[in-house]
């Protein structure tokens, strides 16, 4: 008999189909043991012994493994081809050679990259030992990770209170997008303008031509700074006749990207199919591992952790057969294309990610697969067939129009596709693109030199220049291959630490900083700057491929990191706090105190007026506080914990400011039912003997408003609510904002609308209200019967989702059926909310009959329990009376 390992159950399941009654085929579960969460799991001092620790949920799958392997002839590690299934493998053999579970019985690795049955045959016909050189590799990087996670995290708890942990490429790739808010925020806008003209060519067809000459002079982006500038390169147009001076035309191919690697898949499913990496990774799983197609489990795909280009022979054959049967022998090119990864030290497994059976078109296997499922696999469909087929043909023309006397000169470009090729079936999609390339996708029509032209008009425009672009998901990991850090199969999961650490946040499919992200990134950039250095990570990573290679011991790659980071560490031992705070205030200074240009100081207390602002740190993290605490007590939070500001209830209220108009003080606070603004505190009065507690005005936050970012003004806007935003100009009657129980709403006639999306209760206009209004399903107003006589408060008839109902106050009462809501009474309506409520004849009734069957209930309660214990006390065995022999 023979045991067969694996990682998951469904792997296992579709091998033990092909491989038969004689083997047994068992999964591991991913890894059966790893390094606890603790200190003391990698020991330095120890020449970097690690100890390794199953969990309970390991034990089960480890025992069924040991039980297995008794009596079997030989065990098979068939885990999968990359470092890290060959760590699993080495985890399991472990595993059984400690258990003393292997005597008499042969070990070997077995690999494939597909899980079909012709690849799972031949992968047993050769099966291999472990390779020991990927196994250290793996052990020095799971070693370095811990090192760094458990060594640096407590250092930044302790420094830098309120921070979550750091990691050694986690910390790089924030430090990216922490680096890239800066680069935003300092960015200075620099006005430029173009100038187009359109044409008309004697045959009366129009185009669109840019200036490039003016006065002689040939023009760059930039060179027209002004609008004076522009207006006179206007004037000179429209004042000279125009032909065309030079026409130049060639022709050039465009080929096909590679087929898919792990990181080139993420970016195009983020970008094509906004997916995120994570699930990405995670739906290919299930397409490599299979799913059931005639009732046999057939993987789709290769394996699809991988830095790899090429494709197996068969494969291109099969493609390369398939692109001439269903497209045409002009869209085979003579020879298969052959790609080479610009990957440095590529591993991992080393085919690119591609159909197991190029045949399986997608709309064969559609109805077997769900829509993500179906979507990720028609991508990688696409780009293998394109990877294969003949390179696109482009015709390209460049008109140069001039002025008579040549010293003005505008250019006209455009481009027909000749030949489409493999664009017939996939186009790579690119990162901010911004239409810069829009004029060579424009057919021009016929011209001949010397052609004269008729002007249209001539269109000036003013342009600035923009920021760099925020990171989406495709361009960071895109970025963090191309500077080398980290692996493309590990980057999933950094980018989702950071967002489950709150140091980023993804908004509109870009990752923009949180300041505790933001915060550790300046800490760790000051007092360990080497770690987070792009340079420094890249050449561990090579070191790290080195050890893979053979060509470095790992222990000693360990040694070198360790003996300096443990210095670093050493040296932050006697750094004080005030350090800490002055160095954060120096390089986040602006942006936490941003400079408007108004001649205010960005650091003025709003309170006091004397005091300056500045970082502080406190038990439950960094805040803003004012320099002349605790005379002022003026607080402001700077890192919120999550949306529900948790935060803020550590803390306490959090002090805005005072009310200009009654100087009383506006909190932040945080109660049961979420985040709200508070104007003043609590007072109590006397009512002739009696107290009587006055409660102060408080407003909700919306969902989805950032606390951090609630202000003064923020705070007073939404203490002001409800408010007026402006009368409807057909009926003269106004329309509100406020916020209630469902959240935001507008109110017009009686009828309330909730806002949703980015319409926003403190800013929405009338113009927008009035949209909003008239697309809203059409509702009756409520119409009014009169007061409550005992509440003294309104009573409504109106219309909802079940039809038409009684509003007092809080209580909403149906209308019996049969009964006419235009002929109800004030006297009928105020018995039905009483009953409701519970408060009119019927409703006391009602509730005391409620009390009568809740106090049976539990009498009942009672004595069955009673009878219970009595039951179990006569069935425990009486104690045998025993006899003291000491006396």
């Amino acid at each position: 008999m023979y045991v067969v390992i694996v990682e998951s159950p469904a792997k296992a399941k579709t091998i033990n189909k092909y491989l038969g009654a004689d083997y047994t085929v068992l999964a591991s579960y991913g890894h059966i043991r790893d390094l606890p969460s603790k200190n003391g799991s990698v020991l330095p001092d120890e020449d970097f012994a690690m100890k390794w620790e199953t969990d309970t949920r390991s034990q089960k799958h480890v025992k069924a493994i040991t039980d297995a392997v008794k009596g079997a002839e030989r065990l098979f590690l068939a885990t999968d081809p990359d470092r890290e299934g060959e760590a699993i493998a080495w985890h399991v053999l472990r595993m059984l050679e400690d258990k003393k579970a292997l005597k008499g019985i042969e070990v070997k690795r077995v690999v494939f990259n597909e899980i079909t049955k012709s690849a799972i045959i031949e992968a047993f016909n050769h099966p291999r030992d472990l390779d020991m050189e990927l196994i250290e590799a793996y052990l020095a990087r799971r070693a370095l990770d811990y090192l760094v996670g458990f060594t640096l995290s407590p250092v930044l708890w302790r420094k830098l209170p309120g921070s979550r942990s750091a990691g050694r490429v986690q910390s790089v790739a924030l430090r990216l997008i922490c680096e890239r808010e800066t680069e935003i925020e300092a960015f200075d806008p620099v006005e430029y303008w173009s100038v187009k003209a359109d044409f008309g060519t004697q045959a009366d067809i129009p185009f669109t031509a840019s200036l490039t000459h003016f006065n002689g002079d040939k023009l760059d982006k930039m060179a027209i700074s002004g609008e004076a500038h522009a207006m006179a390169a206007v004037a000179a147009i429209e004042g000279s006749d125009f032909s065309v001076a030079k026409i130049e035309r060639k022709q050039s191919r465009r080929n096909p990207t590679a087929p898919f690697t792990t990181s080139t898949l993420q970016q195009e499913a983020a970008r094509k199919l906004y997916y995120p990496t994570r699930r990405t990774m995670q739906i290919a799983q299930r397409l490599y591992e299979g799913v059931m197609i005639g009732g046999e489990t057939v993987g789709l795909i290769t394996y699809m952790r991988t830095d790899g280009v090429q494709m197996a022979g068969e494969a291109i054959t099969a493609t390369r057969a398939l692109i001439g049967s269903a497209y045409g022998k002009n869209y085979l090119p003579e020879h298969p294309r052959e790609y080479k990864t610009k990957a440095k030290n590529a591993q991992e497994a080393h085919e690119a990610i591609r159909p197991t059976d190029v045949s399986r078109k997608p709309a064969d296997v559609a109805q077997y697969l769900d829509e993500d499922q179906r979507k990720l696999y028609e991508l990688i469909w696409k780009r293998t067939m394109a990877s294969q087929m003949e390179a696109a043909v482009l015709d390209q023309v460049a008109v140069d129009i001039a002025s008579a006397d040549k010293v003005t000169t505008l250019r006209a470009t455009g481009s027909v596709i000749a030949f489409d090729g493999f664009l017939k079936l996939y186009q790579e999609s690119g990162d901010d693109k911004n239409g810069k390339d829009a004029d060579k996708d424009r057919i021009l029509p016929d011209m001949k030199e010397g052609e004269a032209l008729s002007r249209i008009s001539v269109t000036p425009e003013q342009h600035f220049t923009q920021p760099p672009p925020r990171y989406s998901e495709a361009s960071l990991v895109k970025t963090l291959e191309e500077l080398g850090i980290g692996r493309p199969s590990t980057y999933a999961s950094i980018i989702s630490v950071l967002q489950d650490r709150n140091y980023v946040i993804l908004d509109k499919r870009r990752f923009q900083p949180e300041d505790r992200g933001r915060l550790v990134t300046a800490f760790l950039s000051s007092f360990f700057a080497n770690y987070v250095e792009y340079n420094f990570t890249a050449e561990l990573e090579e070191k790290l491929d080195d050890i893979s290679g053979g060509r470095i011991g790992w222990k000693q790659v360990l040694r070198d990191f360790w003996d300096s980071f443990a210095k670093a560490v050493d040296d932050t031992k006697d750094l004080r706090v005030r350090e800490v705070l002055d160095c954060l205030n120096e390089l986040l200074g602006p942006h936490f105190f941003h400079d408007e240009g108004n001649g205010k100081d960005p650091r003025a207390c709003p309170t006091c007026d004397t005091g300056q602002l500045s970082l502080k740190l406190g038990k439950f993290g960094a805040f803003i506080g004012c320099s002349d605490y605790p005379d002022c007590k003026f607080t402001r939070p700077l890192v919120v914990s999550d949306e529900n500001g948790a935060g803020i209830a550590d803390a306490g209220p959090v002090e805005l400011g005072k009310d200009p108009a009654t100087g009383m003080e506006v909190s932040l606070r945080k109660g049961p039912y979420g985040l709200y603004v508070q104007l003043g505190e609590e007072e109590v009065v006397m009512e002739g003997k009696k107290k009587k507690k006055i409660k102060p005005k408080r407003s909700s936050l919306t969902r989805g408003m950032p606390p951090a970012e609630v202000d003064l003004e923020k705070a007073l806007g939404l203490l002001a609510l409800p408010r007026d935003i402006g009368i409807w100009p057909e009926t003269g009657d106004m329309i509100q904002a406020g916020i209630g129980r469902f959240g935001p709403y507008l109110k017009y006639n009686g009828i309330f609308l909730s806002l949703k999306g980015d319409d926003d209760v403190l800013t929405i206009g009338i113009n927008r209200a009035i949209a909003l209004v008239e697309a809203a399903p059409k509702k009756d107003p409520p119409k009014l019967l009169g007061d409550h006589p005992r509440s003294k408060k309104p009573v409504n008839i109106k219309s909802g989702r079940w039809g038409r109902f009684v509003s007092h106050g809080m209580v909403r009462a149906n209308i019996p059926k049969g009964t006419d809501p235009e002929t109800l009474t004030l006297e009928e309506a105020v018995a039905l909310v009483d009953t409701k409520a519970g408060t009119g004849k019927a409703g006391k009734q009602k509730a005391v009959a409620k009390k009568k069957t809740a106090k049976k209930k539990t009498a009942k309660k009672k004595t069955a329990k009673k009878k219970s214990a009595k039951k179990k006390a006569a069935a425990k065995p009486k104690p045998e009376a025993t006899v003291n022999t000491d006396s």
